[in-house]
């Protein structure tokens, strides 16, 4: 019998994962999945069935939950995403904390990498006094950041180039970055969801950290007086990356845990 109790049964013993399952199907029937539970004895449209089974068949094959629905919630905001963009995720969310903590009123934050744009939307939904820009060298990520932009009514200024380029000669009071911070012959890349999504904004050099190296050493000009830069990065780089701000130059360098107790995310404000 295929009522919706059967094949979310059948599709979560196949993938592993309930909450795969219900995602999918969820997106196929364009319902929340609450529905499920009042609807589990209701059998689905014949074609949506195809379609389910066609997704669960790709995410089999280890394809992305995020890319094949087109979705990923992050912070209070459901974003479009594609195979263009890193999938958000919420480990990043402690970086957009850091950000609001040290952000003044109506003060002037740089996204830098931006991607589908949840750093900088998640900040400008919860500081609509502040003015926010984003930057990302992707004109692809660029297309889906500004069409998030203009779904959610946010206002947030896009810049295309690398890094600190594009926006040569201004000065913010936080610049953040989720930069690439994985070494280049690390065997994750070749697993799980990191096989689909862009590699240009996954790896970075033989120790992870040559973006972030940039971004430290080109960050001063772009700052305010006690401006503070703030970078996601791997979970045993925190050392590293606090190495890298040079005391002549920066002040009170810290790192931050993530909910798993990780470093996570580490910065400084420049003297």
């Amino acid at each position: 019998m295929n009522d919706i109790r059967t094949i979310l049964r059948q599709a979560s013993e196949r993938l592993g994962d309930r909450l795969d399952a219900e995602v999918l199907l969820a997106h196929v029937l364009d319902v929340n999945r609450a529905w499920f539970f009042a609807h589990a004895d209701d059998a689905p449209p014949a074609d949506a069935l195809v379609r389910f089974q066609a997704l669960v068949d790709r995410r089999a094959a280890g394809e992305p939950v995020a890319y094949l629905t087109g979705r990923r919630d992050f912070w209070s905001l459901s974003l479009a995403v594609t195979p263009g963009t890193l999938i958000p995720r919420p480990e990043t969310e402690r970086l957009v904390e850091q950000a609001i903590e040290r952000l003044p009123k109506r003060g002037r934050l740089l996204d830098l990498g931006t991607g589908s744009g949840a750093i900088a939307l998640a900040i400008a939904k919860e500081r609509p006094d502040a003015t926010v820009h984003a930057v990302d060298a992707s004109d692809a990520a660029l297309a889906v950041a500004r069409g998030n932009a203009g779904r959610l009514g946010l206002p947030v200024t896009f810049h295309r180039g690398d890094w600190f380029m594009p926006v040569n000669g201004e000065r913010f009071d936080v610049v953040a970055s989720n930069p690439p911070y994985i070494e280049d012959d690390d065997p994750h890349l070749g697993q799980g969801d990191l096989r689909f999504e862009p590699r240009s904004a996954l790896a970075s050099g033989a120790d992870g950290l040559d973006d972030i190296r940039r971004i430290v050493r080109n960050a001063p000009p772009h700052l305010l007086p006690g401006g503070w830069l703030l970078l996601e990065h791997g979970w045993q780089q925190g050392a590293a990356v606090r190495r890298l701000f040079d005391a002549s130059v920066w002040a009170d360098v810290f790192t931050a845990v993530d909910l798993e107790d990780r470093d996570r995310v580490s910065g400084a404000r420049v003297r």
